[in-house]
């Protein structure tokens, strides 16, 4: 049977890897959070893994408090950097395949065109930096499957979607940078995204194939833009207004654009990508039903 072992499995993909997972009965899941399994400590991931000899492991375990981390670079980096290294580590020997979860934030937003992952990495925050510091470790393994998504959302935990109902349901008008671009991405499309790709794999559908790989849903947006089309579906009547980021002094820098390609994804493992319109849609839909 295969086993596959999800860290950070109380998170919004995690999460969402767990709601799938009963449609896949012939495997065997493992769902583990710091409670069960604290990828910092070597010896336990190693342990861990040794027990339960995953066929694959998705690590969806990383620190995300983008802010906090300008203050916390050191836990930032022992999360996001040194526990990729312990899982690695913990692999060896085996066969197991790997399938890592990085970020946008590898990238320093100034592109004019969308990144690609052959894109030299300039992070310009503390929370790119660890994660690029995850990217370098997790490619120390050769059956590695790097996914770079951004913008993140769903219906569990905290993400920019659910914030903006909560204030839109609270009635209160709201303001949003515009002079940010990008690509939401729904952690439920991710998730299925990441099930296909291993699904597809077992059955000799396509080959395994290692490296780095862009993912998030098609279209793209401003953070203004995202948030009026939040509203709408919402109904609600609180206004929008457009704003310029120096609106909202952060001593994080984030990417003025992030739009990431997708192409290379796409054809190697033969996914369709949802608009993330229609995503949005389909998450707020679920929101109203719990």
């Amino acid at each position: 049977m295969t086993t596959i072992l999800v860290t950070g499995a109380s998170g919004q993909l995690g999460s969402e890897i767990r709601e799938l997972s009963p449609r896949y009965s012939g495997y065997e899941f493992i769902f583990t959070d710091t409670g069960e399994l604290d990828i910092t400590d070597a010896g336990a991931t190693a342990a861990f893994m040794a027990e339960a000899r995953p066929s694959w492991v998705i690590n969806c375990a990383a620190y995300t408090a983008v802010d906090r981390a300008e203050d916390e670079e050191k836990l930032a980096t022992l999360i996001n950097g040194t526990g990729v290294e312990n899982i690695v580590s913990a692999l060896s020997g085996t066969g197991c395949r790997l399938i890592h979860i990085s970020t946008d934030y590898v990238f320093d937003g100034s592109s004019p065109v969308p990144y690609t992952e052959d894109d030299t990495t300039s992070p310009a925050s503390a929370y790119g930096r660890s994660k690029l510091a995850g990217e370098l470790a997790a490619m120390k393994w050769p059956n590695t499957l790097i996914i770079r998504t951004s913008w993140l959302y769903s219906e569990h935990g905290s993400n920019f979607v659910k914030t903006i109902l909560r204030k839109a349901g609270s009635g209160q008008d709201l303001s949003v940078v515009f002079d940010q671009a990008g690509s939401p991405t729904y952690a439920a499309d991710l998730a299925a995204a990441i099930m296909e790709i291993i699904s597809g794999v077992i059955r000799n559908r396509h080959n395994f194939v290692p490296g780095i790989f862009n993912y998030s849903n098609e279209g793209v947006c401003s953070w203004y833009d995202f948030a009026c089309e939040i509203v709408r579906e919402a109904g609600s009547p609180c206004q929008v207004t457009p704003v310029r980021s120096s609106a909202w002094p952060s001593r994080v820098n984030r990417p003025a654009f992030s739009v990431l390609d997708k192409g290379k994804i796409k054809d190697t493992y033969n996914l369709s990508i949802p608009h993330w319109r229609s995503s949005l849609i389909n998450c707020i839909t679920k929101i109203n039903a719990t």
